[in-house]
């Protein structure tokens, strides 16, 4: 997996603090934005958060590419509606040789990755012969959820909170777990104040949960604690 933080509002936290600003005042959008020191930028944005009160957030966007992650990760990043997506077409670019993803515990299993490794070889066989006789865009109905593919996804700060509070949880899918943490990383070195508390929601409460927790808030608070330094 690759992941890399493309392109961002510039300057997002000032533009955060600017539209929050401009709710309760008189004075132009753009003169708030240029008036604005940093503490005050810093002070209006941790205040925002401990309130809850996130839609000026929204103001402040983040573009992602993401490499070598499957078409399942698709299938569940896609479901973060508030989001825009654009991914490698099969329709339209061949599969020959395609790579694919294998999950850890296939990995780490001696009979299970020979049987998987052997599985995507015949698939990779089979998608040639289609692809020679019919179009690709058909062609591709045989090839696995494993088939990586690339992606480029842009996000708000607003919803990139939501995203983190369910995709970095411990009970999320190890794929989708992983870039959540990374795209975490990545985005708080760019904006560290917007993303102050962003994580599962064990980090800054109890774990939401409930019966089906993972019983690990203790690790999950060290591994934000790691990323999310304090300011």
């Amino acid at each position: 997996m690759k992941v890399t933080l493309i392109s961002h509002t510039p300057d997002p936290e000032r533009v955060v603090a600017a539209a929050a600003r401009n709710c309760y005042s008189d004075i132009g959008a753009a003169s708030l934005y240029e008036s604005l020191d940093d503490a005050g930028v810093l002070g209006l944005i941790k205040k925002l958060g401990k309130l809850g009160h996130y839609s000026p957030f929204e103001h402040a966007s983040f573009t992602f590419g993401v490499e070598g992650v499957s078409r399942t990760l698709l299938a569940q990043i896609t479901r973060h509606r508030i989001a825009s997506f654009s991914v490698k077409s099969q329709r339209y670019v061949g599969e020959h040789d395609f790579a694919y993803i294998v999950p850890p515990k296939i990995a780490e299993n001696e009979a299970a990755s020979k049987i998987y490794e052997n599985l995507m070889a015949r698939i990779a066989e089979d998608y040639k012969k289609l692809a020679e006789t019919v179009e690709i865009e058909d062609a591709r109905y045989v090839l696995p959820g494993s088939c990586a593919t690339s992606i480029v996804t842009t996000m708000n700060a607003r919803a990139l909170h939501n995203f983190f509070a369910l995709r970095c949880c411990n009970r999320a899918q190890w794929e989708i777990h992983d870039l959540a943490f990374e795209m975490l990383r990545l985005v708080h070195i760019a904006a560290p104040a917007l993303f102050v508390g962003a994580g599962p929601g064990c980090v800054t409460g109890t774990c939401p949960e409930g019966s089906m927790t993972c019983g690990k808030a203790d690790q999950m608070r060290e591994k934000c604690a790691g990323i999310l330094q304090s300011w």
